[in-house]
């Protein structure tokens, strides 16, 4: 007799578009069951039905994770659909450009909350339940800014930062476990995440190089499942990232303010 093998779920948040909607795409191919969360549903249902084609299951869960009570009830909701998570992806977040003291209040705090707090949270209620079953993880989406500080992107790259030094902490402590966690630093992708960062073409920073969403997924599913704290996508964005710690701290604060600020009178 054939001995079936039982399939795992991933939840993956900011599945909607981008690096979750590819990442979505990876772990469905891998045949795991998925979670789609976010806010738009429309978006949510054209993903979740190119994801059946894979064979397996996919339920979408609308939510605005910035809520404070979000988390809970994305729980909840999980929990009253009979569904276990394996593996959590945490990849909902934003960025904003400009300086600190220009930038709006609110904007900001909302990015901060979304960045840290709620990846925090769901790591959290989600995580309690993998450890104790001794598989699959969590996958926190950071980004090559997190190996600097970001003049002119300063609370984005912050968020980062954190995202990934509580993920190689997260890591350590699920060691013996069976379980584990990953931080995926892609750097530049091609996504909608310039947009709503309201990035123009006068930041140098649009003249680097993208990467696909399809690209950095692919690196950190497979990184995730080799058990890595750390995934750089791509040999030129871990150099950077690397390099990072051995610049002279205002040489490096400089170079990253030239890629970031934007120049009056060219934007376009």
């Amino acid at each position: 007799m054939t001995k079936t093998v039982e399939r795992q779920t991933a939840l993956v948040t900011g599945a909607s578009g981008g690096i979750g909607e590819a990442l979505a795409h990876r772990f469905a191919k891998a045949d795991y069951d998925l979670i789609l969360a976010a806010r738009s549903e429309d978006k949510l249902q054209a993903v979740a039905k190119a994801l059946r084609a894979y064979g397996g299951a996919a339920t979408v869960i609308v939510t605005d994770l910035q809520s404070t009570s979000a988390g809970a009830a994305l729980e909840g909701a999980v929990k009253d659909l009979g569904l276990t998570v394996d593996v959590v992806v945490n990849n909902a977040g934003y960025g904003t450009t400009g300086g600190v003291l220009d930038t709006d209040l609110d904007d900001l705090l909302g990015m901060l909350d979304l960045n840290c707090r709620v990846l925090t949270e769901l790591s959290w209620r989600f995580g309690r339940g993998i450890k104790a079953r001794g598989r699959g993880g969590v996958i926190n989406v950071a980004s090559t800014a997190a190996f600097q500080p970001g003049p002119f992107m300063a609370g984005y790259y912050a968020t980062k930062a954190y995202v990934l030094s509580f993920t190689e902490a997260l890591n350590q402590e699920l060691r013996g476990s069976g379980a584990h966690a990953t931080a995926l630093c892609p750097g530049p992708v091609a996504t909608g995440f310039q947009a709503r960062a309201a990035f123009d073409k006068s930041m140098g920073l649009t003249a680097l190089p993208m990467q696909s969403a399809g690209a950095v997924a692919e690196a950190g599913y497979r990184g995730f499942i080799e058990q890595k704290a750390v995934v750089i996508p791509g040999l030129l964005n871990t150099i950077m990232a690397k390099s990072a710690s051995f610049a002279p701290r205002p040489i490096l604060l400089s170079m990253i303010e030239q890629l970031q600020k934007k120049r009056s009178g060219t934007h376009g």
